[in-house]
């Protein structure tokens, strides 16, 4: 199955958190943050929205940092995704 995102969506995965600190201590997962930077799966057309065309800014392959809690979280195949508006994109990594 091959999710499709409509409009202005955007559907991320999380990438790994580090599961060592930079002192060398190992982390539980329970102690772990959620990770903020994630890879696009893919990515909506754009289009009109409340009124506004909306461009897309963002491509299937990024890295991007996403707002911490935003979005719809679903699993699908054993893996699990996001579902977020563009806004909650915060920034691109490169």
């Amino acid at each position: 199955m091959q999710l499709k995102p409509v409009l202005d969506k955007v559907v991320i995965k999380a990438i790994e958190a580090e599961e060592t600190t930079k002192g060398g201590l190992i982390l539980s997962s329970a102690s772990q943050e959620k990770p903020q930077i994630c890879e696009v799966i893919a990515v909506g057309p754009g289009g009109m929205i409340d009124g506004k065309e909306v461009p897309m800014f963002v491509k299937k392959g990024q890295k991007v940092i996403a707002a911490k809690y935003a979005g719809t979280e679903i699993k699908l195949d054993d893996e699990t995704y996001t579902i977020i508006s563009q806004s909650d994109i915060l920034a691109i990594v490169e």
